[in-house]
């Protein structure tokens, strides 16, 4: 008797456990579904999972919002030419890139970055950092979702509002005075440059200190931003 009814408590534990997962499944896809159509209008300020991470570890954050149009252009071109060329033209998702990296995966080799601008955003503003197979599966449809229904602009004005440019300290408006001491709108080639570059590994790379390796890099970025003609059409 004492048996049966520990199967059957098992057995309804089980199931409450199922329901459970399957209801925070639920509220991980509609969260964003919902959040992605508030922050459609240009008033709305989306903040990221590490600002309210900051926030719950008392540790505060500095960021202060700018419009895109009071933000140097040269550093949304930036950012375009070293972290997603085809910005203006894929819907979310770089399938050419996303295949390379399929591709080399199969083979056995090192694989490298395939995140878009959509891509980095919604992992910014829903998700979480460090690797991970589910984190990958959750951000694709999200980044192809999203890129639906924002605007382009849109995207690139959340994007540098809310990207993390060293600990604490998030938006190009924040970045530009703590590592420049200028507002965002006054930014130079090269400082929207070193700024683009240390985008991928902020916590190692300081664009007001930049080494050896960063420089080459900025000025590779540099020299792509003034050519950046047609990859930079869609934030005219």
């Amino acid at each position: 008797m004492a048996a049966a009814r520990r199967g059957m408590f098992s057995r309804g534990s089980l199931r409450r456990w199922v329901r459970l997962g399957a209801l925070l499944a639920a509220l991980m896809i509609a969260l964003p579904v919902v959040l992605t159509i508030l922050y459609l209008p240009p008033v709305v300020r989306p903040i990221s999972t590490l600002m309210i991470k900051d926030v719950i570890t008392l540790q505060g954050y500095d960021r202060q919002w700018v419009a895109l149009d009071d933000i140097a252009p040269v550093m949304a071109h930036s950012v375009i030419m070293s972290e997603d060329g085809q910005f203006c033209t894929h819907r979310g998702v770089d399938l050419g890139e996303l295949r390379g990296v399929i591709s080399d995966a199969l083979d056995g080799e090192s694989t490298r970055g395939a995140s878009t601008i959509p891509m980095q955003t919604v992992k910014n503003l829903y998700l979480w950092n460090g690797r991970s197979f589910l984190r990958k599966a959750l951000e694709l449809p999200l980044a192809i979702y999203f890129d639906a229904l924002m605007p382009k602009r849109r995207i690139m004005e959340i994007y540098l509002n809310i990207a993390e440019w060293g600990p604490n300290i998030y938006g190009v408006e924040a970045a530009s005075q703590h590592y420049f001491g200028k507002p965002a709108s006054q930014l130079s080639r090269r400082q929207a440059a070193l700024l683009a570059v240390t985008l991928p590994n902020p916590a190692a790379r300081n664009p007001a200190k930049p080494g050896a390796g960063l420089r080459r890099l900025a000025s590779v970025i540099e020299r792509r931003a003034t050519k950046a003609g047609a990859y930079v059409q869609c934030l005219n």
